[in-house]
């Protein structure tokens, strides 16, 4: 006769087959299940345990067991991108900004943005920081921090990049209203209009806008969903072209979601030091949303001729509302300076004072354990549902950390299209066009798995399918 937990075990696996239990919800408690099933608490952890090693729970601590996607490999994952290997010019980035409008329209499902829900966050604990803040500081209202910035919080920083292998002084530290400006900062320090920057294919279309906006030129370099940029394609393009900068997003990519080997990344670093004038950017937003214990490292860890620029914020995982970010550089700590100067003289006092607050009372390490924690499920959750309803023909990345999940579609479906129709349906999406200069990545698009479930958004992702398999067949 099988064991008491093992009988357990397989009644609750059923109900997880069945579709009573669906991936996301919480099991009934220890207690609650003892009393209703007949059998001892100690029982019910056993038969918890045991579909946790099958895969089929996840423990949260001090919150109980959660219900997990069933995770197939029916779809599978895309190719690496193959880019036109030349500089261009980019323009139409207007797309962008439309897109982004609709994020604070009521009714829309928001898979578009690459901005975490609320429930992700740590608005409380921010809330309380501001109005300690107001109470206990009266004079930060009357007061710039005049760049680099908050001399408090770039020592929390620099004790951060520390953990992370990356020694530096908080003299070292620019601070900057989110990562975009310290993007733009650090291109237009090290750049020209006119020149030739490297990224990878597909990338961040806000870095598109900065170069657009900087008169830059960018060279598309081919990229995989798991080994990242390609350091072979990108030597033979420095050999080729006259390339001054190359900006890439090693952890967690937007939108590709990838976590570039470590022997790449070394193989990276190497490459940019052979060439001398060449400066390699790093955007580390997304570094802290590993869905592991253990946060992977940063390529400024790794340089040995100053020539990497770090940059990185906390709009991704404590509050897209505060805008603050960072730069890390010896060599262009005063020009950074400077430039953010010039550009929007500083970066808000309380806003500064809460993130240090947040970082030097334990409090945003404490909420990063139980972010990546909903981070990993809610992305489990996503794949599992685009895996059950959309069509042979799909790809689709794996992340291991970060918000984006990056889907190519059969090629007769245009992601653009698509986008247009789901909005008229109130649900926004991201095509795959805006993550090239050169409109590449027509059947592309991105996803964003930090939304707040709900019948609204499983309905959502129900629609896209069928606009995809419509799409496709009526192409087809």
């Amino acid at each position: 006769m099988p064991n008491l937990y093992n009988q357990l075990a397989d009644h609750v696996a059923q109900g997880i087959e069945r579709g009573i239990y669906q991936p996301g919800d919480k099991l009934p408690g220890i207690r609650q299940t003892s009393s209703s099933e007949g059998v001892s608490p100690t029982t019910v952890v056993a038969a918890y345990r045991h579909l946790e090693t099958e895969g089929y729970l996840e423990s949260r601590p001090r919150s109980g067991f959660y219900v997990l996607p069933r995770r197939t490999e029916r779809l599978a994952e895309p190719a690496i991108s193959r880019p036109t290997p030349q500089p261009n010019p980019i323009s139409g980035q207007s797309l962008v900004l439309r897109l982004l409008q609709n994020i604070n329209r009521p009714g829309i499902v928001q898979l578009g943005a690459n901005i975490p829900h609320a429930s992700y966050l740590p608005n409380k604990a921010v809330n309380r920081a501001l109005g300690s803040i107001s109470n206990r500081d009266h004079d930060w209202s009357s007061r710039y921090e005049i760049p680099p910035g908050l001399s408090r919080l770039r020592e929390q920083i620099a004790k951060r990049m520390a953990s992370r292998g990356c020694l530096c002084h908080a003299d070292e530290i620019t601070i900057t209203a989110g990562c975009q400006e310290a993007l733009f900062l650090s291109l237009k320090s090290v750049t020209e209009p006119g020149d030739v920057v490297a990224v990878e294919s597909p990338t961040y279309y806000g870095l598109l806008q900065v170069l657009e906006a900087l008169g830059l030129k960018a060279l598309e370099i081919p990229t995989h969903p798991r080994e990242g940029i390609s350091v072979d394609a990108l030597a033979d393009a420095l050999n080729e072209w006259p390339v001054k900068a190359c900006v890439v997003i090693p952890n967690f990519s937007n939108p590709l979601g990838t976590l570039m080997p470590e022997d790449q990344r070394q193989a990276l670093v190497k490459l940019i030091d052979r060439h001398r004038g060449l400066t390699l950017i790093e955007d580390d937003i997304y570094g802290d949303l590993s869905y592991e214990p253990r946060r992977p490292g940063v390529l400024k860890s790794l340089e040995s001729a100053g020539n990497v620029i770090h940059c990185a914020s906390f709009s991704k995982s404590m509050s897209p509302g505060l805008r603050v970010g960072w730069i890390v550089s010896a060599p262009l700590a005063e020009r950074l300076s400077y430039e953010k100067f010039v550009s929007s003289c500083a970066v808000p006092t309380a806003n500064q004072l809460a993130v240090a607050h947040m970082l030097s009372s334990g409090k945003y390490e404490r909420h990063l354990r139980t972010m990546r924690s909903d981070l990993r499920l809610a992305m489990l959750r996503l794949i599992d549902r685009v895996t059950q309803h959309f069509p042979d023909g799909t790809y689709l990345t794996r992340p291991n950390g970060g918000l984006a999940l990056w889907l190519e579609l059969p090629e007769q479906v245009d992601a653009t299209a698509l986008s247009t129709l789901a909005l008229e349906q109130n649900v926004s999406i991201a095509p795959g066009p805006m993550f090239s200069p050169t409109g590449k990545y027509r059947n592309c698009l991105r996803l964003n798995a930090a939304v707040e479930w709900s019948p609204r958004v499983e309905q959502a992702i129900k629609i896209l399918a069928a606009m995809t398999r419509a799409s496709a067949a009526t192409s087809g």
